[in-house]
């Protein structure tokens, strides 16, 4: 993580919500260059909806959100593929449409107005690949993998974007533990390294505590931001699970089920 901290995203007074429900209110957070953060939460308090308002996708109630210092809804689509790489949750099936070709639609912004491929950009999507472990796996039809294969093409996607921010809902859902950490542990080694804004959101807290540099945490309307160290200090991340069969153990800074020995 940088020293001196740069935000890269900043929510400028933001309320964010659909129809009559708030999911949180009057938000004004930033999210620095370098850091690699985790956005947890429970189901349905709209950790995949800021995702969304952050990649342009959607548009908060009141406020609004900066990129780079400059307001994220005013930008053409194309800017914003440049800056953002977006990887969601909804289920890629395409047939007859092969992992390097899925990968190679994350040059779209910057090829010409045919889609021809350079050396450099093909490049970008076999190093991609490579990053994921997925290079075996270049010539075979999206529609043949399991869903954690489609995943690591995704994200693979995302990182031949080659973008400053990457934003990713629920990166590793459809991975076992060790390929979980390794994800987690790629994800992070581009945020320190190459200087790009990480946010994910995830259920697997356990990862998020021992990978990530800071934590947005949106909890009953309320948005909160800050390293682990500060959530567990002020008490947040236990209150996170105050009506749930599990529990957050700060002396282990471990999820575990309620009751259970340390």
């Amino acid at each position: 993580m940088p020293h001196e901290r740069i935000n890269t995203i900043q929510l400028h007074d933001v309320t964010l919500g659909y129809g009559r429900r708030i999911l949180f209110a009057h938000a004004d957070i930033g999210f620095g260059w370098g850091e690699f953060t985790a956005l947890i939460g429970r189901n349905g308090t709209g950790k995949s909806t800021l995702l969304r308002t952050i990649a342009g996708l959607a548009h908060p109630l009141e406020g609004y959100i900066t990129v780079n210092d400059r307001r994220i809804d005013q930008l053409p689509r194309r800017e914003v593929a440049s800056l953002i790489a977006f990887v969601s949750t909804d289920e890629v099936r395409i047939e007859n449409l092969k992992v390097s070709d899925v990968v190679a639609l994350g040059r779209a912004p910057y090829t010409n107005w045919v889609g021809t491929l350079t050396e450099a950009d093909r490049a970008r999507v076999d190093h991609a690949l490579r990053l994921v472990g997925m290079e075996q796996f270049a010539r075979k039809g999206l529609d043949t993998l399991s869903d954690g294969e489609r995943q690591r093409v995704m994200i693979a996607r995302a990182l031949a974007q080659d973008t400053p921010i990457i934003l990713l809902d629920e990166p590793t859902a459809f991975l076992d533990l060790p390929n979980k950490y390794e994800i987690g542990l790629l994800l992070r080694e581009l945020a320190h390294k190459e200087g790009k804004s990480i946010l994910f959101s995830t259920h697997d807290l356990n990862v998020a505590l021992e990978l990530c540099d800071t934590i947005a945490m949106i909890d009953e309307g309320h948005f909160l931001y800050g390293t682990t160290e500060m959530l567990i200090d002020s008490g947040d991340l236990e209150r996170l699970f105050r009506d749930s069969a599990l529990a957050f153990d700060p002396a282990t800074r471990t999820v575990r089920l309620r009751g259970e020995e340390a």
